[in-house]
């Protein structure tokens, strides 16, 4: 039976489209969460990923420590030159990036195909 509680586990899908390697994020991002995204997102930058994009349709909202886990991954590719960059972020999660003024320090597009293109 099925029971809503405070949202469900983060599921992280990783797939490759052309050159970009695609993160699919389904579930709100928090502090329960970000470990584990940190991890997974450390083992791309480990490979220097030359791009990743972070697909975020799924994500109702994101918290401070999700945010900072995504910063900490924009850092790690931009040493070997890679790049990240966030597609089809909601409302909710958007606004957490505008009011940290992370809007203009990430590469932010409506979508994992313009994300790709860009």
């Amino acid at each position: 039976m099925a029971h809503h509680d405070a949202g469900k586990p983060l599921s992280v899908n990783v797939e490759k489209v052309r050159d970009a390697t695609v993160v699919r994020l389904d579930g709100e991002v928090d502090l329960n969460v970000s470990p584990k995204l940190r991890a997974e997102l450390k083992a791309l930058t480990g490979e220097r990923r030359p791009l990743i994009v972070i697909d975020m349709s799924g994500v109702p909202y994101i918290d401070s420590s999700g945010v900072a886990t995504l910063v900490e991954c924009l850092q790690s590719t931009s040493r070997y030159k890679g790049k990240l960059r966030l597609a089809s972020l909601s409302k909710r999660a958007a606004g957490v990036f505008e009011i940290s003024r992370l809007d203009t320090v990430f590469s932010i597009h409506d979508t994992v195909e313009e994300a790709i293109q860009a």
